[in-house]
């Protein structure tokens, strides 16, 4: 993507999102940008790879790696269909979580289907069967933003156990 500044602004902290990239003001030197990989229709299993192999080093169980690579493999999956064709995804590790952030850069179709807002996502179906759905069901948090000038997708997997799993006591 050429430039943030082409994507709408993120949503303030307590939108129920986190959204600091990898690049913001750390201050306690928490964050780490872990991956930075662009990618294609070509290169969608190398991305797969890397991911995974970088959620096992940040000491992601398991189980919540296979999530996070589902996740991160549909959202790439859609910026290579609904976008132009390729995009860029950023991995950092901060406050005991996994981020993942996946800019494309758009399409022409996209600019006349914004919400009130602006946002293009406003708009995307959220029902089962669809990539957005699933990358709901799995992530801790999800944002999308979407725009003339492109789509960020950012989702969070903590370092944790699925919450959403409970062990018999």
């Amino acid at each position: 993507m050429k430039g943030n500044d082409r994507l709408p602004a993120p949503a303030a902290p307590g939108d129920g999102a986190v959204l600091a990239g990898p690049d913001a003001d750390r201050g306690n030197g928490e964050s780490r940008l872990a991956l930075d990989q662009a990618f294609d229709s070509g290169t969608l299993y190398a991305l797969r790879a890397a991911v995974q192999a970088h959620a096992t080093e940040a000491g992601l169980p398991e189980s919540r790696t296979d999530d996070l690579v589902i996740a991160v493999h549909e959202l790439a999956a859609n910026a290579v269909r609904h976008g132009a064709g390729a995009g860029r995804l950023r991995m950092w590790e901060r406050e005991g979580a996994l981020h993942c952030q996946v800019d494309d850069s758009g399409s022409p179709a996209s600019a006349g289907d914004a919400g009130p807002d602006g946002n293009v996502a406003d708009r995307w179906p959220f029902l089962p069967g669809h990539g957005l759905w699933l990358v709901r069901l799995v992530a801790d948090q999800i944002s999308v933003l979407s725009g003339p000038g492109g789509t960020r997708a950012t989702i969070v997997f903590s370092s944790g156990e699925d919450p959403s799993v409970s062990v018999p006591g």
